[in-house]
């Protein structure tokens, strides 16, 4: 959704509104004057549903009949109603209209409970100030200029600039959780002018105007000023996204707040980020529409040879107009040209059911069916977290099956983005924290030099240093303290600040106060502009006079301080590129050693810095900040400009370390994703010795790999020819394996003008590891990989905002529910909690659902030719009078009754392999790979056998019956409704049959649904044929189905030719198993050794622990299949019964999912 679109939806609009910024007047106390023109906002209706009563009808079946199939069916039902067809129109409406009935009652279900979401939000009570009192109505009703009174812990129901709090200063916290994930506390300001506001009486005389940009997306920009009138003099305020309280945060830790609306419904961020991601078809899709295409070339095919054979046929006289059947004038006078349309359409409504209307409607059911399973799987839950994978779009399930890339980002997806502090270095001197105690290296804590005494000077203007720049905020154990008591600093009064508890946007930030408080230099609190901390129990406080905040282009933070004494200072702190260069004095050499060294070991950097203003500089420095901050135009650009002249002549402090432990299970991960032949490139912002580093550590890069470097290219010559020395080391060294490190401005260089040779480099590379890169650097890596020539499918895995660009780009993107927002899991396809559980994600469900959907696809194709194709030969039989083999309701309900469960069973339920298997034995991840079960050939097999199992039909029932009808022992003659009926039941149970060969793991359910079928083809056969209805034209099948039946020879003609046609699958089966196994097919015998019946029962009542009650029996059965030897006396706990407990093996899990049953679920038992 963009900003356009909802202005598009908000009609009316005057011409100022569609400036660069909107005037909103605070409790719309708009000018007397009569040539002011109000402008027309949105009003505060959240729509995020899609249809309403009156367009519902017309808009689905608009978006229903764009797709081909669907309107292909409408075609053919019209064609059915305009002319003379062989069929009645039934035969093609009913099945379209179940198609269209089911799919637009799924739609019309979803935006139903939309609706009622969006009443629910709509109607929620609300408190305006309006006429001087205060006023409650529904968030609906409010307006642009609105002044909104929110309470503690609810949510803001519109965008508020904030006009006042019940705190003095104007101050509130708040958290975005819902919008960001962020968890901590964030405060947000209100300019000094409104702060005193805080009674309806004040707030109704208010004069203010505020000025801000049209609204956008971005939830942390937001430039605007306000204007307060007093005492007749004009005061401007700068406005910027610390003053803005955005539609769905939460209020916290402040009793009320008031705040003027400024964007309302879907003008507010919130609403403009309920964005429309790009629409991802997996290769499966794909492939579907291009069968399809061919199909309908067959039908054409079909059609047109039928026309022609029919005017061939005629050219004889005899056969053009027998004695029986006459034309009329009408006809003998009619256009040659038109009779062959009609015909060919007549021929095309005749065949049309080649073409698998109900194939969507399946596949559709089955991927949201299926899609349950991901989050049901317990092996996919995180505990300690409470959460589950979840599942954002089910149209890419089988795309996980199919997987070539994996792009991961490290911090928070390999690691665990739970930071603590390690190490540091002081003015050239590295520390590290034993106890609470800050020791320099190689002293112990037992050292009488390692005392808190010693931090003097330099180490304590460090310390002071990184427990002020910072963004960190404070909970305490007593919220609801009355008001007074709720002072930040209410602990120097007996109150300890053991109680509190830090909260902080960055884990980065949180480590790091924490230890500075542990070693003696605790960050007690801020309020309004004073910040406290506690310097080895002496209480200093610090006015904050400007925050610079951090941003990804510079790579650090800052704040301007008064100090005690009463000078300014600044603290920066930042990636080590960002603060180095600029650092005029201090320890840089040495500093840069050590930040190497942490880097190297696998640690998070960020170096600390120093300036000190004399009273003229801030003067100066204040100017250039306030013009920068009021400015409505080209904001950010003269901010950038005004932090890169304070942000310089720094004063070098040091740089800290800290660590970012590694995920569980991610080594066993990476190489379990390698052994299936999925290469994993890491993209990380981080600097390359730390990246590297943890490449090394997680398995990504092998200590005998041989790392190549693609880093610190300035120019396109130096950046080729580098590219051109690693081509020929890996020509050279082809027999071992490489990786590949390179950083973002190199490979900003390589994509430019070398992305062959970068690509080929890229390839011949067992793992690749980009680190300084940006986010949209990580999509142009995606897209790269995604459109060369092999088109590989790739995926995208991460955690944080950074990473939603590349998530988005990737075919398959998957969200880490981790502590840097939710921005990626709501930008994913699919969120899970750790990385250890892609593996499963991939390995097993992506396996089940591709080889579910292959054969769903592959199988709707073969029996809808053995449908339709004797209907065809039929035809030759009959002078290509375009006569019926098949009744009218077989016809319909072929596909929607009689063959539509099995298979939609089959794909839901289907298990190649055991799931244990499946994750023990990666590689047999490849088997699957390039849509290896949908490729040409083996759509030309299953179309092949199509056809010849129709063959076989046709005329195994035409050798029955051809020459002799009499085979009713009365002499009674069978009809051309009781030849094509014979054909029909062969049909179904035949291709009913076939899927039941194709089923490897059986459950109660597909014993249901595969006999149940044929079950109710008989039975309502027997009943449509053993009544007259009355509302039927012609009674053509009656007492049909009972006659056939009666006939000894039909039953053995049915038998027999459903033995010709599966006898060869079976035996081509076997030899295949025996000659030609496949992986997976070797596989699928350690998932059911020749005691599996018996292993089965043995689940039943074998334990960890002691004898199992049938463990003799399952004994003697082991002996006699030569499983065990004779006389083990253990055999109960065999590798394979180990297999089906143990919780300890690699790769392996506690198996207690749906989608994973154990064995004793299957029909084996």
């Amino acid at each position: 959704m963009c900003t356009k679109h909802c202005f598009d939806d908000c009609q009316g609009f005057d011409p100022p509104h569609q400036s660069d910024t909107r005037t909103v007047y605070v409790a719309n106390r708009f000018p007397q004057n009569g040539h002011y023109i109000p402008q027309r906002f949105a009003d505060n209706r959240i729509i995020s549903s899609k249809y309403t009563v009156w367009n519902f009808v017309p808009k689905n079946m608009f978006e229903q009949f764009r797709r081909i199939a669907n309107f292909y069916f409408l075609i053919i039902f019209l064609v059915q109603l305009m002319i003379d067809t062989p069929t009645s129109p039934i035969t093609s409406g009913l099945p379209l209209f179940f198609v269209i009935t089911v799919t637009a009652i799924k739609q019309g279900y979803e935006d139903w409970l939309r609706h009622k979401a969006d009443n629910e939000v709509n109607g929620a009570p609300v408190f305006v100030v309006r006429s001087g009192s205060l006023v409650q109505t529904r968030s609906k009703n409010i307006r642009v200029g609105d002044i909104v009174r929110v309470a503690k812990d609810e949510t803001f129901p519109v965008d508020l600039v904030l006009l006042s709090s019940d705190r003095a200063d104007g101050t509130c916290h708040i958290t975005t959780a819902s919008l960001d994930g962020e968890t901590n506390l964030k405060t947000h300001f209100s300019v000094p002018e409104t702060s005193v506001c805080q009674s309806v009486s004040q707030l109704e005389a208010l004069q203010a105007v505020v000025e801000c940009q049209q609204p956008e997306a971005d939830l942390y920009r937001f430039v605007g000023r306000i204007t307060v009138i007093q005492h007749g003099e004009e005061i401007v305020r700068p406005l910027g996204p610390e003053n803005l309280l955005l539609r769905g945060a939460r209020l916290k830790n402040t009793k009320e707040i008031f705040g003027v609306a400024v964007y309302t419904g879907m003008e507010s961020k919130m609403a403009l980020n309920y964005k429309c991601k790009s629409q991802k078809r997996s290769a499966v899709e794909k492939s579907m529409n291009t069968f399809l295409i061919i199909y309908l070339v067959i039908l054409l095919f079909e059609a047109i040879l039928s026309t022609i054979l029919k005017y061939a046929w005629q050219a004889e006289e005899k056969w053009n107009e027998p004695f029986y059947n006459q034309k009329t004038e009408q006809e003998r006078n009619s256009s040659p040209i038109l009779k062959f349309i009609s015909d060919f359409l007549a021929f095309l409504v005749l065949y049309n059911f080649i073409i698998p209307i109900s194939l969507y409607v399946t596949v559709e059911m089955q991927k949201f069916l299926g899609s349950f399973f991901i989050g049901w799987d317990l092996d996919l839950y995180h505990e300690e977290s409470d959460q589950k994978a979840q599942v954002n779009t089910s149209d890419l399930n089988e795309e996980l099956g199919q997987v070539e890339y994996v792009f991961t980002d490290k911090t928070g997806t390999l690691t665990e983005n739970e930071m603590h502090f390690r190490e540091c270095s002081i003015k050239g001197t590295k520390y590290r924290e034993v106890n609470g105690k800050l020791l320099p290296e190689g002293m112990t804590d037992d050292s009488p030099d390692g005392s808190v005494a010693h931090l003097i000077g330099d180490e304590v203007l460090f310390l002071k240093a990184v427990s002020l720049c910072h963004t960190v905020q404070i909970s305490y154990d007593q919220p609801d303290l009355p008001l007074g008591a709720s002072d930040p600093f209410s602990h120097v009064n007996g109150f300890s600040s053991n109680h509190m508890e830090y909260y902080a946007s960055s884990p980065d930030e949180k480590a790091l106060v924490e230890a500075t408080k542990r070693i003696g230099v605790a960050f007690t609190g801020s309020r309004g502009e004073t910040m406290e901390i506690n310097t080895f129990g002496k209480l200093e406080k610090y006015k904050l006079l400007h925050l610079l905040e951090f941003d990804a282009n510079r790579r650090r933070m800052s704040v301007i301080l008064q100090t005690p004494s009463g000078g300014t200072v600044l603290f920066t702190k930042g990636a080590e590129s960002a603060i180095l260069p600029f650092a005029t004095s201090g320890e840089i050499e040495k500093t840069r050693l050590h930040v190497d060294e942490f880097a190297l070991k696998g640690l998070r950097t960020l170096v600390v810095a120093c300036r000190h203003f004399s009273p003229e500089e801030y003067m100066d420095v204040d100017k250039r900040l306030t013009a920068a901050r009021t400015a409505l135009q080209q904001r950010e650009e003269k901010l950038q400009e005004a932090f890169d002249f304070i942000e310089r002549d720094l004063q070098l402090l040091g740089a800290t370390a800290v660590e970012d432990k590694l995920q569980d299970k991610v080594q066993e991960t990476i190489e379990a994703l390698r052994l299936a032949g999925i290469k994993v490139w890491v993209l990380t912002g981080d600097k390359h010795e730390t990246a590297v580093s943890v490449s090394l550590s997680c398995g990504h890069f092998h200590r005998t790999m041989n790392i190549l470097e693609l880093l610190q290219q300035r120019s396109d010559n130096e950046c080729a020819e580098q590219l051109r020395r690693l081509a020929r080391r890996i020509k050279e060294d082809h027999v071992i394996q490489h990786g590949l490190v390179v950083d973002g401005a190199s490979l900003s260089l390589a994509l430019r003008e070398h992305e062959k040779l970068f690509m080929e480099v890229c390839k011949n590379c067992s793992a690749v590891l980009c680190c300084r890169m940006a986010p949209l650097q990580k999509a142009k890596v995606v897209r790269l990989l995604k459109t060369s020539p092999e088109k590989p499918i790739t995926l995208a895995i991460g955690d944080g905002a950074n990473d939603v660009s590349m998530i988005q780009e990737a075919h398959v993107g998957i969200g880490i529910m981790g502590k840097e927002g939710r921005q990626a899991v709501r930008n994913s396809d699919y969120a899970i909690a750790r990385f250890k559980f892609l593996a499963k994600l991939l390995l097993v469900h992506g396996h089940f659902y591709y080889i579910r959907i292959a054969t769903l696809v592959q199988y709707f194709f073969y029996k809808n030719v053995c449908f339709i194709t004797p209907q065809f030969l039929y035809q030759f039989f009959c002078l290509f009078s375009q006569q019926t083999l098949y009744d009218s309701v077989y016809l319909t309900l072929y596909n929607i009754c009689f063959t539509s469960l099995p298979i939609l069973v089959y794909s839901l339920f289907e298990q190649l392999v055991h799931p244990h298997v499946l994750q023990s034995k990666p590689c047999l991840y490849r088997d699957i790979r390039k849509n290896s079960l949908l490729s040409f050939r083996t759509f030309l097999y299953w179309t092949v056998l199509g056809f010849c199992h129709a063959f076989i039909f046709f005329f195994g029932s035409y050798i029955l019956m051809g020459e002799d009808t009499t085979l009713m022992g009365n002499g009674q003659m069978f009809g051309n409704w009781t030849f094509g009926t014979l054909v029909f039941t062969v049909m179904v149970i035949t291709v009913t049959l076939k899927i039941a060969l194709e089923t490897h793991f059986w459950t109660w359910m597909h014993h249901f649904v595969t006999w149940g079928s044929i079950a109710f083809y008989f039975i309502f056969s027997l009943f449509y044929g053993g009544i007259i209805w009355p509302f039927l034209h012609t009674q053509d099948m009656y007492f049909v189905f009972v006659q056939l039946l009666s006939s000894g020879s039909a039953w053995f003609a049915i038998i027999i030719i459903v033995i010709i046609c599966l006898s060869p699958d079976v035996f081509k089966k076997v030899l295949y198993r025996h000659l030609q196994p496949t992986s997976t097919q070797k596989s699928q015998s350690l998932s059911a050794p020749p005691a599996q019946a018996l292993s089965c029962m043995e689940s039943l009542c074998c334990y960890q622990q002691g004898q199992s009650g049938c463990s003799r029996l399952a004994s003697l059965l082991d002996q006699m299949t030569g499983h065990c030897k004779a006389g083990a006396s253990n055999c109960h706990t065999s590798s394979r019964c180990n297999r089906s407990w143990s919780d300890t093996e690699t790769f392996y899990s506690n198996d207690r999912s749906i989608l994973t049953l154990s064995p004793i679920e299957g029909t084996r038992c």
